[in-house]
């Protein structure tokens, strides 16, 4: 049970491309496809609805490419999923079962807390990568 679909990996794969390239010069789509292993067709698609969102900005010219639009902390996981799929959908049912009730409301304060981390928060999982990468016998 995907929680969120490949449209919606595929395009925080690419804001984290555009969040990491710490270069005031617009990343090409070239390049963003090849370091996050996005088809380039497809990283047009969603790149597009991005721009329309207002999270990243495109530049033209030989020199053009795409850049974010906004600070990296004004941007938010959620953000960029609503602008991919147009809607978060999280149950909203109520069960005659209260055990099951305080289940699912909990859950959804732990995917909100979750959608409402900024593009910049998502520094914190490189650091936990490294981490892992690191480890010493």
């Amino acid at each position: 049970m995907p929680l969120i679909s490949s449209k919606g990996m595929y395009g925080l794969s690419a804001m984290q491309e555009l969040y990491q390239n710490k270069t005031d010069e617009p990343m090409q789509i070239r390049e963003i496809s090849s370091n996050a292993d996005i088809p380039q067709n497809y990283l047009e698609q969603l790149l597009s609805k991005l721009r329309r969102a207002k999270l990243v900005k495109s530049i033209r010219g030989s020199r053009g490419g795409y850049m974010l639009a906004k600070d990296a902390e004004e941007i938010l996981v959620k953000d960029i999923l609503i602008a991919l799929e147009d809607d978060i959908k999280i149950a909203d049912t109520k069960s005659s079962n209260p055990v099951l009730n305080i289940f699912i409301d909990e859950t959804k304060q732990k995917v909100e807390k979750i959608f409402n981390l900024s593009l910049k928060d998502l520094e914190a999982y490189e650091t936990k990568y490294n981490e892992y990468l690191h480890y010493s016998i």
